[in-house]
């Protein structure tokens, strides 16, 4: 018993640490600086927690329970999906940079986080299999491993917003200059993302090369 609490108490911490990969960062940067209240950011955070969560815990209790198997190219395809996901991020912010933006829609980072849940499901699922033989622990640990993402990312999105709301308050034009700068950071790392995704991992080759427990 103890075995298994220490091994959910990590799947919290692993989910808090799993908000912090650069691509999950950079996608809910690019929503956040749209924001002019650090209560409405951390909104976000729990939007974007729950479509991740849902994803993990719908793909990966397919995995467990079906006993469903990732090829190379469906693993690098989902990851593919988020790099063009943060091209299309960061347009629309370069796109609005000099207009000011009206509330967030709610969907918006709903459906970001579901598309990160996609890439990252595989990875949360395969890396418990060896631990859990019991399928019913096995699931619940993806809740608790959701839990801790929506924890991890309600606190990034606290700490990027937090000061880009402060600025704004003081400093004329900055809203403008923070989305435009967020969108170029968007869009050049889903750009870097894809290339890799494609080339150099070979989701446009005869011979992709895939691991769901390394990060794209």
């Amino acid at each position: 018993m103890l075995n298994l609490v220490l091994i959910f108490v990590a799947s919290l911490l692993l989910g808090m640490r799993h908000a912090t990969d650069p691509d999950h960062i950079v996608a809910v940067a690019t929503i956040v600086t749209r924001e002019r209240s650090v209560w409405r950011a951390s909104g976000i955070g729990v939007l974007w927690g729950l479509g991740h969560t849902l994803t993990v815990f719908l793909v990966g209790g397919a995995i467990i329970l079906l006993k469903l198997a990732f090829t190379p190219r469906l693993g690098l395809s989902m990851e593919f999906g988020v790099a063009l996901m943060l091209i299309v991020l960061g347009a629309l912010n370069l796109a609005g940079a000099t207009t000011s933006p009206g509330p967030t829609s709610n969907l918006r980072p709903f459906l970001v986080g579901i598309v990160h849940g996609l890439a990252g499901s595989a990875a949360a699922t395969l890396l418990i299999l060896p631990l859990i033989d019991d399928p019913r622990w096995a699931v619940l640990y993806l809740v608790v491993f959701g839990i801790g993402t929506i924890v991890g990312m309600v606190l990034i999105t606290v700490a990027i917003a937090a000061p880009s709301v402060y600025a704004a308050s003081r400093l004329a034009n900055f809203r403008s200059t923070i989305r435009l700068a967020s969108g170029a950071v968007s869009v050049a790392f889903g750009l870097y993302l894809a290339a890799k995704i494609g080339f150099a991992d070979g989701l446009f080759t005869p011979h992709p090369r895939w691991s769901p427990l390394s990060p794209s």
